[in-house]
């Protein structure tokens, strides 16, 4: 019963869309049972029609609605500079009428209607993933309205020049309702908004609870709800947890990141690709092509019905219909798989991309310096091994905003979980007495005086001993300024060494020393503990995981030249190409560096390039190639001036994905247009020779635009 009750929703939907639609199908009615009666006799004679009957006047009144309709509709797309060739629907329909086939003109009224009801449908089918995208679109928002809070809580709580706030009844009613809900368009920035449960976040903001559980699908397709803390950057488009939260909004909703993607959504809708614009053009020969043929067989067999028999066959929608609809598939697919384009013609050109160039930094590899490795100081013995060492300054970096903090922040969380599952596996617990080493014992570190010199390194004290990170001189610096490096063991008494060890001193050229050199990527960062240098943490750009495997289904497909532009060092920049296998390297260039290798690679006429940055600073790049990628995980602006396609789910593997989506789409567009004008002419050519009724003709080629359009919404499945 159910499936009963949607089909026929549909076919309300479908009439809501095509209001003629049925009003052409009920007429079929009366041209069967009343089409020859003739109440008023012979009154209504007239030349060329002669004296139709009551239902074939019903017919003639529906061709003249849908004739002027489709001029009306013609004459609007010249002004907009588009070819209206329905004007083969118009002379075919008017000639069916004019040969007295009153049943082909209703079949021709039906091919008409249910055609823009098909298109509708197909565009519907097409526009999935893009709707999808528009119906997440927050439409309303929670201004709280609490006494100072809400907006204008100086000029209307009644603060006065003393400083003070004068709460009074009207202020205790509006804390009983805590927020006004509005269109999420009234919403100024500095408003306090409430985001309930489930609900979507309306604007750009920061969060002002402690902590929220946001979905960012939508955004950016990260499958796993993300949490977040006070004073993080919340965006609109996320999907609020099983608690509310409260927030500040720093965007107002036009320009907040949600609002962003739909703009870019709704360009790519409204333009048109050049390969469309072409089917347009060829759709003038094709109805010239249908008139001369329509015209030989009418001046050969001197039969004018023949004229209407070809032409009710000639039909144009494989390049009206079918091409645009494989092109907004196509767009669908794209959006599906977080990629994002400003113009259909950008489609176009990424299946054409025959060179691309990547930036290193945050493209390649990832976006922050990763820990490779920990290296203990050579002849310090010490009761610390590496996976202590990345938790203590794990510790203090998680507080730093250094560029390399994150990295150590992060692998000395990931040290910390091992840690406390290996305490878990022995089944020996340290007492609390003696569980100085937070992931021992502790369940969470107790952390006191943070303290970062900026360029130099950041120190504090975690469960009551010192920890320095940063570089050599600020970490192995003791209370005299002097480098001090030995055999200490940190978990005797605070500055103790052991009976029978003493510490080593030296310069910093013999501490380096003692560690070795580093490979020309890596870059370090040493430890101190408790006043005494036991380590340092190597950090490298490391690789995406999956960016050799992105970069060789690029070459598999086609894809002839892969470089690299970077301003890092000549050895760094080799060492990362050759792990992911890029074919040359420029490296050392500025901004301007970069904008000439793309423009020569441009000078090749055939060559189409294409630039894949993070937007941002590869600005001058991602414009002047001919296709500008931006990579984004959706926290930066994704609507980048420069780019003209916006990854918002910040995976490289994106890129080759999109030119196969792109390349197929074109592939199924050509097919769909191909099948779809060979079935029509040839359908005319044998109409010409008598071999097919008028009637069932109008059906044949409904039954033509039908395969066509079906054809080109094959651009939706996934084979790539």
């Amino acid at each position: 019963m159910s499936k009963l009750i949607r089909f026929f929703t549909k076919i309300l939907d479908i009439c809501r869309l095509v209001p003629m639609l049925p009003v052409v199908v009920i007429a079929a009615i009366p041209l069967a049972l009343l089409g020859d009666w003739r109440p008023w006799g012979n009154a209504m004679a007239i030349p060329v029609l002669g004296n139709p009957g009551f239902g074939q006047w019903l017919v003639i009144a529906l061709v003249l609605i849908i004739v002027i309709d489709t001029v009306r509709g013609m004459i609007d797309d010249l002004r907009h500079g588009q070819v209206g060739v329905d004007v083969l629907a118009v002379v075919a329909i008017l000639s069916t009428v004019a040969v007295a086939e009153y049943w082909a003109s209703w079949a021709v009224t039906l091919m008409i209607t249910s055609g823009e009801a098909i298109e509708e449908y197909a565009q519907a089918k097409a526009e999935r993933s893009l709707t999808a995208l528009m119906e997440a679109a927050p439409q309303t928002a929670h201004v709280v309205n609490l006494p100072g809070v809400g907006r204008g809580s100086a000029a209307d709580k009644g603060d006065s020049s003393d400083g003070f706030r004068r709460v009074g009844s009207a202020s205790a009613a509006a804390a009983a309702q805590r927020f006004d809900t509005v269109p999420v368009e009234q919403v100024q920035l500095g408003d306090v908004l409430m985001v309930l449960p489930g609900e979507t976040v309306p604007v750009d903001g920061e969060l002002l609870s402690g902590t929220a559980t946001l979905d960012l699908s939508n955004i950016n397709g990260e499958p796993v709800p993300r949490e977040v803390f006070a004073g993080a950057r919340v965006m609109s488009g996320a999907v609020n947890g099983s608690t509310a939260l409260t927030m500040r909004a720093t965007q107002v909703a036009a320009d907040s990141q949600y609002q962003r993607i739909l703009e870019l959504v709704a360009s790519a809708q409204e333009s048109r690709p050049a390969v469309v614009k072409t089917a347009d053009r060829l759709a003038v020969p094709f109805t010239v092509l249908s008139l001369v043929i329509a015209g030989v067989a009418w001046a050969v067999s001197g039969v004018p019905t023949r004229f209407a028999q070809v032409l009710v066959l000639a039909t144009p929608c494989p390049l009206l219909i079918a091409a645009p609809v494989a092109y907004i598939a196509g767009t669908g697919r794209l959006a599906a798989a977080g990629v994002l384009i400003k113009a259909q013609d950008v489609l176009e050109n990424l299946g054409r991309v025959t060179q691309v160039f990547f930036d290193k930094t945050g493209t390649l590899t990832v976006k922050q310096p990763q820990v490779v490795r920990v290296e203990m100081l050579p002849g310090a013995a010490a009761q610390l091994d590496g996976d202590h060492v990345l938790m203590m300054a794990g510790v203090v970096e998680s507080y730093s905003v250094h560029i390399l903090s994150k990295g150590i922040a992060k692998a000395g969380t990931e040290a910390m979980a091992r840690l406390r599952r290996q305490s878990e596996n022995d089944g020996r617990p340290c007492p609390e007495s003696d569980a100085v080493w937070f992931g021992v014992g502790r369940e969470h570190p107790v952390v006191k005086d943070i303290n970062e010199e900026a360029g130099k390194g950041v120190s504090g004290e975690v469960n009551g001993h010192v920890v320095r990170v940063g570089r050599l001189s600020f970490a192995a610096a003791g209370k005299d300024g002097f480098l001090t490096a030995g055999n200490a063991d940190p978990t005797g008494p605070r500055h103790d060494l052991r009976p029978g060890t003493e510490a080593a001193g030296g310069t910093e050229e013999d501490i380096l020393t003692r560690f070795g050199l580093l490979q020309p990527d890596e870059m370090a960062s040493y430890v101190s503990i408790d006043g005494r240098l036991i380590a340092r943490i190597v950090l490298r750009d490391v690789p995406r995981a999956n960016a050799r495997t992105a970069l060789a289904k690029l070459h598999a497909l086609g894809v002839a030249r892969l470089a690299m532009l970077t301003g890092d060092k000549r050895a760094s920049a080799d060492i990362i190409a050759n792990e992911v296998g890029i074919d040359e390297v420029h490296a050392e260039l500025f901004p301007e560096d970069k904008v000439a290798a793309v423009k020569s690679a441009a000078e090749d006429g055939n060559a189409v390039t294409m630039m894949v940055g993070d937007g941002v600073n590869d600005a001058p790049v991602l414009a002047v190639a001919d296709i500008g990628v931006a990579m984004t995980d959706g926290t930066s602006t994704a609507a980048s001036e420069s780019a003209q396609v916006v990854i918002m789910t910040d995976d490289i593997a994106a890129v080759p994905r999109a030119i196969a989506i792109a390349r197929r789409t074109k592939r199924v567009m050509l097919q769909a247009v191909i099948v779809g004008l060979a079935l029509a002419v040839i359908g005319m050519i044998v109409a010409a020779f008598d071999l097919i009724p008028v009637v069932v003709g109008a059906f044949l080629q409904e039954a033509i635009d039908v395969v066509s359009i079906l054809w080109a919404l094959t651009a939706l499945i996934d084979r790539d």
